[in-house]
């Protein structure tokens, strides 16, 4: 199923500016297009369509200790409200907390490059409000947060 996410604002990396209208575009776990949200719409009229408000967003690489919580779950899932969609290796080697992120679906990486919304990539990224908090976490297509 084509899922079409739209924001008034997108932004391509988090050290870019945020343009006008956006969208992107989902098909299972990966992004098959980022752009206009008017011409993505058009383009696709069967795609199911979920409107948020805020900015679309590639979330961000945790490379710093996670949260205290009483669980390793509560410390993973906790990232998800912060707007993260991957972790580094070295924040996880915990046995209990990397089993946590492989059931939530938080990817454990070793580094690389910033996140980037672009056609082909898996499907990970936020919604960020206007006062910056994430309002939506998505994880290889799946919506895993949802501030009310």
């Amino acid at each position: 199923m084509l899922t079409l996410h739209t924001a008034p604002q997108l932004r391509r990396r988090l050290d870019a500016a945020a343009g006008g209208p956006g969208a992107v575009l989902v098909s299972g776990d990966r992004i098959l297009a980022v752009g206009d949200a008017d011409q993505l719409t058009e383009a696709y009229p069967g795609a199911r369509v979920r409107h948020w408000a805020g900015v679309l967003a590639p979330g961000v690489l945790r490379d710093t200790p996670l949260p205290e919580a009483p669980t390793p779950r509560e410390r993973v899932h906790a990232l998800l409200g912060l707007g993260v969609t991957a972790v580094t290796a070295g924040q996880v080697t915990e046995p209990a907390l990397r089993a946590a992120a492989d059931r939530i679906g938080l990817p454990v990486v070793d580094g690389g490059p910033a996140p980037a919304l672009a056609a082909g990539q898996r499907a990970d990224f936020v919604v960020l409000r206007a006062d910056g908090a994430c309002q939506v976490t998505v994880l290889a297509g799946r919506l895993v947060h949802r501030r009310a």
